[in-house]
């Protein structure tokens, strides 16, 4: 099959494939899986062109929803944790393109330090999880091993009680604990991801979902529910953003190329619904090593891209 505005010619079964198999296993980390879908669009498709970013965001806005319905129907959806991510996350991410078009052209002096970022997020992350190895083997903590999995089809022992929203506290009750995070700490570094993913495209969900299970300890069985909305609103934002400069770059593809968009979002939201349902059998330490390897994974290519003689838009 050919996609005329990205020029690729693959089987029609390949990109929704792709997407399925990627999108499973990251949801369950509150990621979309786009970035792992960017590099299979460039390298083994060969599409290389500017569109490639946008194509990559209108599959995060087909592709999330279904996700974060099963999170919603589960009772899994932090409500104000959402509402705190995607209230940082939307106004940065107009900030970022602004910033990325005026002040930073090059994008490889931001990948170092973005580098640096996700390798300080990874290596609290893999402290926390061989000091927690030992413990874990003596004695199972309810944020670690999830509790009652025999009852888990129900989704009860997994519905999330929120106990206080304020300025100042976001608290709620998950599997009998109590679990508090700063209301203003997570508006400040959800605004900062926005800005990162308006200038250069990368997926929030990768950077704030460890950030929140590093940090401050939130458990993994309830924040992808909300990092998975906030890369949601973050994609519209950016396809809508693609899509009103296309005119002004009439040589360059830039909008999105929505059928093939469309194919990785079929095959994206069937994965994200899929995974976001498993996420509960799965213990959530077996999801902190993915989300940590896959940390050490974006920080290495970014590495590798900023001491390449090629820069690769993200």
């Amino acid at each position: 099959m050919h996609f005329p505005v990205s020029g690729v010619e693959v089987f029609p079964l390949v990109p929704p494939l792709a997407a399925f198999i990627i999108s499973f296993f990251a949801s369950m980390g509150g990621i979309s899986g786009a970035f792992f879908l960017l590099p299979f669009q460039m390298s083994v498709l060969g599409y290389t062109q500017p569109s490639v970013s946008s194509t990559n965001q209108f599959f995060n806005v087909v592709a999330i929803p279904s996700g974060v319905y099963r999170y919603i129907k589960e009772k899994r959806m932090v409500w104000p944790l959402t509402a705190v991510v995607a209230a940082g996350t939307l106004p940065g991410v107009f900030i970022g393109a602004i910033v990325r078009v005026v002040w930073l052209p090059d994008p490889r002096y931001f990948k170092l330090f973005a580098a640096a970022v996700l390798l300080y997020i990874g290596g609290r992350l893999f402290c926390e999880l061989l000091k927690t190895g030992y413990a874990s083997k003596v004695a199972s903590k309810p944020h670690d091993e999830p509790r009652g999995i025999v009852n888990a089809a129900s989704g009860q022992d997994f519905a999330v009680e929120v106990k206080e929203f304020s300025r100042k506290n976001i608290l709620y009750i998950f599997q009998g604990e109590t679990h508090r995070a700063p209301t203003m700490g997570i508006f400040m570094m959800s605004f900062i991801v926005g800005i990162v993913g308006g200038a250069y495209g990368i997926g929030g969900g990768a950077i704030i979902a460890p950030f929140l299970v590093s940090c401050y300890r939130l458990p993994v069985h309830t924040i992808s529910g909300a990092t998975l909305m906030g890369t949601f609103l973050t994609s519209v934002a950016g396809v809508a953003f693609y899509v009103f400069m296309a005119p002004l770059f009439p040589g360059k593809s830039v909008a999105p190329d929505w059928v093939l968009g469309l194919f990785f979002g079929l095959g994206g939201m069937a994965g994200m619904y899929l995974g976001a349902r498993c996420q509960k059998f799965v213990p959530a330490r077996a999801i902190k090593w993915m989300l940590g390897l896959i940390i050490l994974g974006v920080a290495c290519k970014y590495v590798l891209e900023f001491f390449g003689q090629k820069t690769v838009p993200i």
